[in-house]
């Protein structure tokens, strides 16, 4: 779980989850916006990464997958954000797994979901809990963000995670029997996707998406 988590710098350290766009045009509802992200943003990634998973162990290409989850993800931002955190976090799993077959069906410029998935095989992860930590992830690097962002308690802060996890159950319940690229859920979310787009032409920020 820690090669997932928002405190490593390859994969959220240096993201707020859109949070930080979100907060500059004025929202305020943190826990809302967290549980907004698992019914739309996570839970596509959650069921890529499930889908990917049995694909890959399988012996399957995942570039079905790929096509599927960047279908599900109109925006050119998140799309360019999901990668560069896949990449960062695969040259990190190639220095822990040095000879794991999974990284080498991986094409170029996986999306993050993928590596996790590709993790996931090497590690002897099973579906269930990829999307428990990919949801769990998600409201990790919101609320990491939130701390750097507004004037927060810590211990309210703790409490939104803890708050969330029911939430973040109930996404892995729903995804963890995928198998086919065509059934990963298409859960938009313009308002988040419209705010990422927004953030990657601003030159002032804290985070990169």
């Amino acid at each position: 779980m820690l090669l997932a988590d928002a405190r490593l710098p390859v994969a959220g350290h240096t993201q707020s989850a859109g949070l930080e766009p979100a907060v500059r045009h004025g929202l305020r509802d943190v826990p809302a916006y967290m549980r907004a992200r698992l019914s739309t943003v996570t839970r596509v990634e959650a069921a890529t990464a499930v889908v990917a998973l049995h694909q890959l162990r399988q012996g399957l290409a995942v570039a079905p997958v790929e096509l599927a989850w960047a279908a599900r993800t109109p925006s050119p931002a998140m799309r360019r954000t999901s990668r560069a955190q896949g990449k960062a976090l695969l040259r990190l799993a190639r220095r822990v797994w040095p000879d794991a077959p999974a990284f080498t069906a991986l094409g170029e410029l996986p999306s993050r979901a993928v590596v996790l998935a590709a993790i996931a095989a090497t590690c002897g992860l099973g579906p269930r809990s990829l999307a428990r930590l990919v949801g769990y992830d998600d409201v990790q690097t919101v609320a990491a963000a939130a701390l750097k962002l507004l004037p927060l308690d810590p211990a309210d802060v703790a409490c939104w995670v803890h708050d969330a996890l029911p939430g973040v159950e109930a996404l892995s319940l729903e995804v963890a029997g995928l198998v086919d690229p065509t059934h990963i859920p298409a859960a938009g979310a313009p308002q988040i996707e419209a705010w990422a787009e927004a953030h990657a032409r601003t030159t002032r920020r804290l985070f990169s998406a």
